[in-house]
């Protein structure tokens, strides 16, 4: 690349080169911060030197020469083009005055400087001479003695020296550099990091000029002007756009960059690497010297220079992959010794105990008395703040350096509280030393029931009894707050392990906060949901709680309780957006656990109302962020939906895949297993097995009396077992379970009804079915399932034609198949594709365009929907109390907007209500 912001300096050389041609030698210092193109300066130089007829002789000075006498004045004349007379000459004068060097510890001969800056002047007798040295601050002495010697004596000759020296040192002028820069012959030429234009121009010649419009501010930012570190910026760009076919969003810092930084620190001097390094640990000035152990003006020194050469901005590294590069070039004992000394540093600053276990972590060791307290403080901010991985990192070395059994135990049941939100299987390790520590007495309390719920969520059921029999037996000593926690944990045990519940020493504390509180209260209403029926008010109370609720340390049992008890007493539509809502805020906090168990609970959601892919998706997202192996016992309910769902779709591979997953026998005394019976006997159905369905069936529902959890809101067993006896050809025992079913529906449950009524139509007369199922057809659009109302429409479609009403059941017909073909559900889709022209002989209506449909009022949509799926006007006109002659006044428009002439061309996809207006 060329020289850029540099003709002022290549004139100013240009120019001296002229005088020196012209037989008025002259002397110049090129000073500079590393990177700013001092050596290709020099080159420039010589190139030109050669083109003015001059003799360009160059040198370099090298760190491991420093110690060597004359080494870089060896240089000078082993690239000088002298007669062979001189040169043996020069190399004799070299010897003597090494050997007089290493003898007299460094005084050198005044003859031997003189003899051989003769030979020098004599070659610039013949010929004029650019002597170009280049990092002559890394020149040994005695080489910068015979120099300084040349520089006073250059003037007459046809003589120009230039020597370069890079400022990313110590500061201040050494003495030598007086000598150089005497009046009338000396010029100093400073060399400063590159404007923003200077790397907007290096830029568009390394990425181009698109490249460099976009990122050129970006780039001189995290070089500030050094051109090495733009190279490296560059070089990662290209190598993104390599690897990913698209140009980068933002600036790269990768290791073209990081590569750049280390070349430039390691360039200057070790004082300089050691304040960075320290500077990497621990970014206050004010504290680097206590680090580092240098006073502070030498630090300030170091932290100007770095600052100079682009490195550091405001005392801290320009990008973190920087300050990740230099704190990998340590050594891990080094590392681990400068982030001992912050820590103490930091503590004694009075920092936050963040900053502190950060630097505790950094060490992994805590030798100070205060360490573990630190710790144990800054995981509970991080557990509040979101930042889980940053908790178990400090609950870890706070457990390793604890020497207090109780105290130990305690961070361990929190450790295992904040693996829990990421990954729950890694707790899986603790729980034998928590159970030795219960048996010794070490651990009670609500780490205790801490202990229980993980041991149930393992499947390890005996040991869990173990702990739920020593809280039991301990029950007349529990503290507040403990008994507190037994209380909510009660109901939350009946509704996913009930047969363990009866261990569970009973108490009558109360919550002593807001969040136990609402815990409790979530708890108890998902009790209520699933072993009866739920209130009129129980929506409105359930919402209020998760209004309240955030994803903090404790809170996920009240969010998945909530959101369960909604879903499960028919309010799935509520829950929906409110499962959303912390689904994002699990990911926002990093917890992917919590992600994986909402996406369950959005997955039920999506089932109960006819989302078919939807379910899939989020079945399988949560067991993408957590493994099978993580999920314990708990594994039944993801797997039921993807099975449910995929049915449904008729995707019968992947639920063969999903059977053919091992489970564990354990998972059959939890909630989680019924659900899983209901899927496996869902797929046996589907595959014409009804008697094997009907066995998995039975079973849920003589665990769900058993347990006390018989409510048709939680696993609907008794319409699945109908429908496998209606597959066996036995009505009567269908009709029975389908009865006892409705009789359990108490409160407002139109999608338990609904789906029960259908049943009962197959059990009923020919003539009496209509009548049931267009009430179940009312009842499942109002729940919301669109599955199961497009199930309903098509049994009703099927009636009707036996009644050999076949307009009607033309009609109805495709209004099922468009709600089959919104759910994706194929097989349903297929059951109805036979006739394309309906029963009727008549062509399916279009589906009107979201427009066209949105000129409707709600009124004409309502009568429209009715109409469209087969009531008559005096049916829709009892239905929506109104007069015949309304309904048809809205027919009339509704034909005139959507532009068609009969009833069996309303659109198929009308989504208005079909209740009542009233």
């Amino acid at each position: 690349m060329g020289l850029i912001e540099r003709d002022e300096a290549v004139a100013c050389l240009d120019e001296l080169l002229a005088d020196a041609v012209a037989g008025r030698g002259r002397v110049a210092l090129v000073t500079g911060t590393v990177a700013t193109g001092k050596s290709e300066l020099l080159n420039v130089l010589a190139d030109r030197s050669i083109e003015r007829g001059a003799l360009a002789v160059t040198a370099t000075g090298s760190a491991d020469e420093r110690d060597l006498p004359l080494a870089l004045l060896g240089q000078l004349f082993h690239d000088a083009p002298l007669p062979t007379e001189d040169r043996d000459r020069a190399m004799s004068l070299l010897l003597e005055g090494t050997k007089a060097v290493l003898a007299t510890g460094g005084q050198l001969d005044p003859q031997v400087i003189h003899g051989l800056c003769a030979i020098l002047l004599e070659l610039a007798g013949r010929f004029p001479l650019a002597l170009l040295v280049d990092d002559v601050q890394h020149a040994d002495r005695a080489s910068l003695v015979c120099l300084s010697y040349l520089a006073r004596r250059a003037r007459p000759a046809r003589v120009l020296l230039v020597v370069t020296r890079s400022t990313f040192q110590a500061a201040g002028d050494p003495a030598w550099q007086n000598e150089l820069l005497r009046p009338a012959s000396g010029n100093r030429i400073h060399l400063e990091p590159l404007t923003g234009d200077g790397v907007r121009e290096l830029a568009g010649q390394l990425a181009g000029p698109e490249t460099a419009g976009r990122f050129a501010e970006q780039w001189h930012r995290l070089s500030g002007g050094n051109a090495l570190l733009v190279e490296g910026l560059a070089a990662d760009h290209r190598q993104a756009l390599a690897e990913t076919g698209a140009a980068p969003d933002g600036p790269v810092a990768g290791d073209g960059y990081t590569t750049a930084v280390m070349a430039c620190l390691h360039r200057g001097e070790a004082r300089l690497l050691e304040v960075a390094r320290g500077v990497a640990v621990l970014d206050d000035p004010e504290s680097l010297d206590a680090l580092i152990g240098l006073d502070t003006q030498q630090v300030a020194q170091a932290v100007r220079a770095l600052t100079t050469a682009g490195l550091l901005g405001m005392g801290a590294f320009r990008h973190p992959a920087a300050r990740a590069a230099v704190l990998g070039d340590v050594r891990q004992e080094q590392r681990a010794e400068l982030h001992r000394r912050a820590a103490v540093l930091t503590y004694d600053r009075g920092a936050s105990t963040r900053v502190v276990a950060e630097h505790l972590v950094g060490a992994s060791d805590v030798q100070e008395s205060w360490g573990v307290t630190v710790l144990e403080d800054a995981a509970r901010q991080a557990l509040r703040e979101g930042r889980v991985e940053a908790a178990v990192r400090y609950l870890k070395l706070a457990w390793k350096a604890c020497t207090d059994d109780r105290r130990r135990v305690r961070i361990m049941t929190t450790l295992v509280r904040a693996e829990w939100r990421i990954n729950p299987s890694t707790s899986a390790g603790y729980l034998p030393e928590l159970t030795g520590a219960l048996d010794k007495g070490v651990l009670r309390g609500s780490d205790a029931i801490v202990l229980a719920k993980a041991l149930l969520w393992h499947g390890q059921f005996r040991d869990a009894e173990h702990v739920l029999d020593h809280l039991a037996a301990n029950g007349a000593d529990l503290d507040p707050d403990t008994a507190a926690e037994l209380a909510a944990t009660r109901p939350w045990l009946r509704c996913t392990y009930a047969p363990f519940v009866a261990r569970l020493p009973k108490t009558t504390a109360t919550a002593g906060t807001v969040s136990a509180s609402r815990r409790l209260a979530a708890a108890r209403a998902l009790s209520s949901v699933i072993s009866s029926s739920p209130g009129p008010d129980l929506g409105d109370s359930l919402e209020r709680i998760l209004r309240g609720s955030r994803l903090d340390e404790m809170s996920l049992d009240t969010v998945e309780s909530a959101l369960l008890a909604l879903t499960y007493a028919g309010h799935a539509d509520k829950a929906a957006g409110w499962c959303d809502l912390f689904v994002e805020e699990a990911y926002t906090r990093r917890a992917p656990s919590r992600q994986a168990r909402l996406a369950v609970v959005r997955a039920e959601v999506a089932v109960r109302t006819g989302n078919l892919a939807g379910a899939a998706r989020y079945a399988r997202t949560a067991l993408e962020i957590m493994p099978p192996a993580s999920w314990g016992v708990a594994i039944g309910h993801p797997l039921s939906l993807l099975i449910i769902a995929s049915i449904a779709m008729g995707e019968f591979d992947d639920v063969r895949e999903q059977l053919d997953q091992p489970v564990p026998e354990a998972m059959f005394q939890t909630r989680y297993g019924l659900h899983y019976l209901q899927a496996r006997g869902r797929y046996s159905l589907a595959t014409e097995h009804p008697a094997l369905a009907l066995r998995d069936f039975q079973r849920c529902g003589d665990l769900m009396i058993a347990w006390g959890l018989d409510a048709p809101g939680l696993v609907a067993w008794r319409s699945d077992a109908a429908e496998a006896n209606l597959r066996m050809g036995r009505p009567l025992q269908a009709r029975k379970l389908v009865e006892e079913q409705l009789a359990r529906c108490t409160g407002p449950m139109p999608r338990a009804r609904g789906i029960g009524l259908r049943l009962l139509a197959a059990t009923e007369q020919a003539r009496h079915r209509p009548m049931l199922l267009r009430q179940a057809a009312d009842l499942l659009q109002t729940s919301g399932d669109r599955y199961e109302l497009a199930h309903a429409l098509a049994d009703l479609a099927q009636a009707y034609q036996a009644l050999g009403e076949s307009r009607r059941a033309g009609m109805i017909t495709h209004r099922a198949r468009a709600l089959a073909e919104g759910c994706e559900a194929a097989p349903l889709r297929r059951a109805l594709a036979p006739d394309e022209a309906g029963e009727s002989g008549e062509p399916a209506p279009a589906v009107v365009p979201v427009p066209a449909a949105g000129t409707l009022s709600d009124a004409e949509r309502r009568v429209a929907a009715l109409a469209a799926v087969g009531y008559t006007n005096r049916e829709i006109a009892d239905k929506l109390y109104i007069t015949t002659s309304t309904v048809e006044q809205h027919l009339t428009r509704t034909y005139r907007k959507l532009n068609v002439t009969r009833r069996s061309d309303l659109p198929a996809n009308l989504d208005a209500t079909l209740t009542p207006a009233g």
